[in-house]
């Protein structure tokens, strides 16, 4: 890991230390192109969520030079802690400053500095007691290169110490609860004093059942892993991070971060069935539609009139090109389809009711993308009008080929048809026409506030209809 990665990994848990310290953290790195240690630039920055901010502006991007009486510089210089307890005025408040080198094969690659507002401390409690004591082992790991730990599998679910924290002694006693942590236990059915137990005999008698993430809870809450996990109980959950704390040759037992994720869970379940009911009725709606094609099949093998039998198949065909957008989202979690699987089966089903005819080769060229489901069902009965027309009169139901080539740019759908036919008439106009295939497409087209021309080839013989269409924001 490379010492950019291994920042970057630190910023996105020092969250952790600025809420045990009560603090502000400041990420300080020597700039680029000068000597190491001769400017410091503010990079990063976080305020606690425990206590009062010290520093009541964003200061990233402003910059330090070396001052040999600046915290920094003296942290960068002598490789080791830089403390101003003096309760120097920050804005008119009285500030601590801590300013703590981070070291990479005994070199220094930044200095994090910790302003704690001294004015907004709180009483001195236990909470504080080992909130504090948590904090100095974690800036002694981060100092030996210890911290940051293994990051949670979900950050959204991740706790953190205002939501409930336990201090593990070596033994795996717990030997403090904050308020929160032990509400949460109730919660799970804990009675009596959950300081004095034992954390993984507590656990193990609370759960219906542990989700381990990557590890199994047993073998590891020893104090040598970092490990996160679930634990349900009547019709509560908690959600636990498990943290090894380390002296520099001997173990300081673990911190638990907990919080309870009853209502999350309630809310994801929620959702779950959600979405499962949503793609549910797509499935249905699908099975209706290949229902009615196959009706309409039906119908036109018994009719007699040419004229009729040829009508019903294109309404079949027409219902089966909607059918396959509800068969895609019933796949899929979100209202947006994959609209490259519906066009290759609106092609291969294209194929198929020209074979009677001769042999014609669909394909698609390029990729429509993620379009949005109520924009997908026009455009699929747009494709298939258009691939349709390209059959029937621009190959005149004998054998060629048919081209879909998609193109994205921006905000914008451009799709081209072409066929190798005999290309359109002298002074053909789209203006006009009477068919019910133009008809269908124009309107549709319109209601999706696109444009269509048609035209014969340039590049070969045949005709080429062209769509351009407008995209949502946000669609990919």
């Amino acid at each position: 890991m490379t010492d950019e990665e291994w920042l970057n990994a630190f910023v996105t848990q020092w969250h952790l230390l600025a809420d045990l310290s009560f603090s502000d953290l400041v990420l300080w790195r020597s700039v680029p192109g000068t000597e190491p240690g001769e400017v410091f630039e503010c990079t990063a920055q976080v305020r606690p969520v425990t206590g009062p901010t010290a520093l009541e502006e964003d200061i990233v991007g402003e910059r330090v030079e070396y001052d040999p009486e600046h915290p920094v510089s003296v942290a960068w210089m002598t490789r080791d802690i830089a403390e101003t307890s003096d309760n120097a005025l920050s804005a008119g408040i009285p500030v601590d400053v801590w300013a703590i080198p981070v070291l990479r094969n005994e070199q220094p690659i930044a200095v994090i500095e910790r302003h704690t507002n001294q004015m907004g401390m709180r009483a001195t409690g236990a909470l504080e007691e080992n909130f504090i004591e948590a904090a100095e082992i974690l800036t002694q790991m981060l100092m030996r290169g210890e911290f940051p730990l293994v990051p949670p599998s979900d950050k959204a679910l991740a706790p953190r110490p205002a939501d409930g924290v336990l201090r593990i002694q070596p033994s795996g006693t717990i030997s403090y609860a904050s308020p929160n942590a032990v509400t949460g236990f109730r919660r799970l059915g804990a009675v009596g004093d959950i300081e004095g137990e034992h954390f993984r005999q507590l656990t193990r008698n609370l759960r219906q059942g542990v989700e381990s993430m990557g590890q199994t809870v047993d073998a590891d809450i020893d104090g040598r892993l970092s490990l996160e996990f679930d634990v349900e109980a009547r019709g509560a959950s908690m959600r636990f991070v498990v943290l090894p704390l380390w002296l520099e040759f001997t173990t300081a037992g673990m911190l638990v971060l907990c919080r309870d994720t009853t209502d999350l869970r309630r809310r994801d379940r929620m959702l779950v069935t959600k979405d499962a009911t949503i793609r549910e009725i797509h499935h249905r709606v699908k099975n209706n539609l290949q229902t009615v094609a196959a009706l309409l099949r039906m119908q036109s093998r018994r009719m007699e009139s040419a004229e009729g039998k040829e009508a019903l198949r294109d309404a079949m065909r027409r219902v089966s090109s909607i059918a396959m957008v509800h068969e895609t989202l019933s796949y899929s979690l979100v209202e947006a389809v994959a609209f490259d699987d519906v066009c290759d089966k609106i092609l291969d089903m294209v194929g198929d009711l020209a074979a009677s005819h001769g042999t014609v080769r669909a394909r698609r060229e390029g990729s429509f993308g993620v379009i949005p489901a109520d924009m997908a069902t026009s455009l699929s009965m747009v494709v298939t009008e258009l691939c349709q027309n390209a059959v029937e009169h621009g190959l005149g139901s004998s054998s060629g080929s048919v081209d879909v080539l998609p193109r994205r740019d921006g905000t914008t759908l451009t799709v081209e048809i072409r066929d190798g036919g005999a290309g359109l008439p002298e002074g053909f106009k789209i203006e006009g026409r009477k068919s019910l295939g133009l008809s269908i497409i124009s309107t549709l087209i319109g209601d999706l506030n696109g444009t269509m021309t048609l035209r014969n080839r340039e590049d070969a013989q045949g005709a080429v209809a062209t769509i351009v269409l407008p995209l949502p924001a946000g669609a990919s």
